[in-house]
């Protein structure tokens, strides 16, 4: 009879040439003692040397607006938050911002908001038209959910990418967690931007309340079965000013793992250090571009903003301004031996 390390060792080599893991192989993985993770992470570090290479893509997030309609309990913009200050970008500064990311060596940008009823499908065009006039940037949307027509709109002004994360594959956990939403309607919108053609991320948290090793075996599953472009996965940290405050949050190393094993699933897609993992440890972000990841999305957005977009708490980089964090991101990429991509970062599916 095989010995856990034994177990990892082989499935470990099964899926440097085959990402095709069972559930239980998996979890084998999940629930391996943390001695044993380092094989987990090397393993994906080579199918990420094999597959997308050494190049990290860098994507410019501009924060637009903190107004959300929604009431995810873990989220530190809810719409029921009444304690911190809203803000919108206007179509000028959104536009500024684009065109200064493009001279810091950007050529991607991320344009993230709350579930914000101001920014309509058409007044996303509208700005999606003229940062695509003035600029050659890729332009991902994290804007929340749409009908159909409505991505079509925003899709047509030439937006390149959609990112929407499912939070969690349990129909049950979803519900608890999103009281005014939908899980079917979020598959629904994923399937729609998929027809679409966009470029399509989705992605979960690691460590919500609730979650159990299945649960986050079926997360992982569930991004193989999408076929992602993208897959963005981090920890769980539970904001104050939210009903999952006294909550344990999510662990770096279990973060870690699935991100791991997210490159060993989906094999080409683009997976990002996310800044929660730098949140948790201050080697997080370098951590993760250690264990399959290789994109990094550096804020762009003005200082005077970044306070008030905070989804959980000590938010890292929040007193930085855009060009300190292109060149102190750079440093740490060529620290790990890697580069930093000069592309548009497109998918390589």
């Amino acid at each position: 009879m095989e010995s856990n390390i034994q177990k990892v060792h082989s499935i470990c080599e099964k899926a440097l040439n085959d990402g095709n893991l069972s559930k239980e192989e998996i979890l084998v993985l999940l629930n391996c003692p943390e001695e044993y993770t380092d094989i987990i992470f090397q393993t994906a570090d080579k199918v990420r040397k094999k597959e997308v290479g050494e190049e990290v893509h860098l994507r410019g997030l501009i924060e637009f607006s903190n107004f959300c309609k929604k009431n995810c309990e873990y989220c530190g913009i809810r719409g029921k938050n009444k304690s911190i200050n809203r803000y919108r970008l206007t179509k000028e500064e959104i536009l500024e911002t684009a065109i200064k990311a493009e001279s810091l060596g950007y050529r991607s940008i991320v344009m993230q908001s709350g579930e914000d009823p101001f920014f309509t499908a058409e007044v996303l065009a509208d700005i999606i038209t003229s940062i695509k006039m003035k600029t050659d940037l890729a332009i991902t949307i994290s804007a929340g959910e749409f009908t159909y027509n409505e991505y079509k709109i925003i899709k047509d002004a030439g937006a390149d990418r959609y990112l929407l994360r499912f939070e969690t594959s349990s129909e049950e956990l979803y519900k608890k967690l999103h009281p005014d939403s939908d899980f079917h309607h979020r598959m629904e919108c994923l399937d729609n931007l998929e027809k679409l053609g966009y470029q399509v991320g989705s992605g979960f948290m690691v460590g919500l309340p609730g979650e159990t090793p299945e649960i986050l075996a079926d997360n992982l599953l569930l991004l193989q079965k999408l076929d992602l472009d993208m897959a963005g996965i981090g920890p769980f940290l539970p904001n104050s000013d939210t009903i999952l405050a006294g909550a344990s949050g999510g662990t770096l190393n279990n973060s870690l793992k699935a991100v791991a094993l997210a490159r060993i699933l989906l094999r080409n897609a683009h997976i990002p250090a996310t800044t929660a993992m730098g949140t948790l440890d201050p080697k997080g972000r370098e951590k993760a571009l250690q264990s399959g990841a290789n994109v990094v999305m550096p804020n762009v957005t003005a200082q005077e903003y970044r306070e008030m977009y905070q989804l959980y708490p000590d938010k890292i980089c929040l007193n930085d301004d855009p060009a300190h964090c292109r060149g102190c991101i750079t440093r740490k990429i060529e620290g790990l031996g890697r580069v930093v991509s000069k592309e548009h970062g497109h998918t390589l599916k």
